[in-house]
């Protein structure tokens, strides 16, 4: 941390005190206020949640992640030790998350905050070995997707997809539990750090793969098959925000496409609306916009616009043209 600095080496205390002061009347002038001062309704910690997300891609891919000295003589003991952490840290985090959404929904005095927390992790933690062969088939799917991968373990280590993909699978299970919103800052955490953008509500089964994958967006009520792999840019998103008649956002409606088996998707194509079907085994070519359905077995092309190729001029001979011209 850097030395406090004297107030004459900065602007004056004055400034600072209006400064301060004028910040101190917009926390109750602003709709939505944009802060959380009330000392009942804390909220999660974005730092210490993510903190749980990285042990936990320790725990999916060890030796691979986190410690690297691991062996099959001491892995049990360093899970279990990890997963002590990770159960302790998570129910306080989503006590905290539960109590919070108690609030908004205005109940107060709520006892059951943590008995429903202590449930939540014990059944995410029972449901992690089967999202690990999840992973393992999302691994394989990249490996032959991609003839660039040259073993498991670079995909492990290096592809911004299967992080994404990771994490999305574990905050999954935490938004099916109703701990939306540390699903949703582990999604959130991902999206920064790989530029993919994926929700947590979104269901996405088995043998998924997204290669490169910077611009990818899979909204909040997508549901993609089995075998799917996907290209950079895609957008799998919504038509239009469907509002009540005094013009307030419906929420949990249907607003995403279903991606059926077997189909890819190339780069910066943009699929939109709820009612929107791509069918099984089906591709959508590069840079194309779907908003209706596609039978099983097509392929949707977006005919190019018309492109010129001219052959460049010497530079001595656009000079005399140059000249000429003036």
């Amino acid at each position: 941390m850097s030395p406090r600095r004297k107030p004459t080496e900065a602007v004056s205390r004055r400034v600072v005190a209006g400064a301060a002061a004028a910040l101190v009347r917009t926390y109750d002038t602003t709709d939505p206020p944009a802060h959380n001062l009330d000392v009942s309704g804390r909220l999660p910690s974005p730092e210490r949640t993510i903190a749980v997300l990285q042990k936990l891609v320790e725990v999916l891919y060890p030796g691979i992640h986190g410690n690297p000295h691991l062996t099959r003589d001491n892995v049990d003991l360093h899970i279990s030790a990890l997963l002590d952490d990770i159960a302790a840290e998570l129910v306080e985090q989503a006590a905290v998350a539960l109590h919070w959404s108690c609030r908004q929904a205005g109940t107060t005095g709520c006892d059951k905050c943590t008995e429903a927390a202590r449930k939540a992790v014990d059944r995410f933690l029972r449901a992690l070995p089967r999202v690990r062969r999840l992973l393992a088939l999302d691994i394989r799917a990249a490996y032959e997707g991609d003839p660039a991968a040259r073993s498991f373990q670079e995909i492990m280590l290096a592809y911004p997809g299967l992080q994404a993909v990771t994490t999305y699978r574990l905050a999954h299970e935490l938004h099916l539990l109703e701990l939306p919103l540390l699903a949703r800052i582990m999604t959130e955490h991902a999206h920064r750090e790989t530029g993919i953008d994926i929700h947590p509500g979104a269901r996405i089964g088995k043998s998924f793969f997204i290669d490169h994958g910077t611009g990818v967006v899979i909204g909040e009520t997508t549901t993609i098959g089995r075998n799917v792999k996907v290209y950079q840019g895609v957008t799998l998103g919504a038509l239009s925000i469907p509002r009540d008649e005094r013009g307030n956002v419906i929420r949990g409606k249907k607003r995403h496409p279903t991606i059926g088996d077997d189909v890819v998707i190339y780069a910066g194509a943009t699929i939109l609306g709820g009612d929107t079907v791509i069918g099984k085994g089906s591709v959508v070519g590069g840079n194309t916009w779907v908003i209706h359905s596609v039978p099983p077995r097509s392929r949707v092309i977006s005919t190019p616009q018309e492109q010129r190729i001219e052959r460049k001029r010497s530079g001595a001979r656009a000079a005399r043209r140059g000249a000429a011209g003036r």
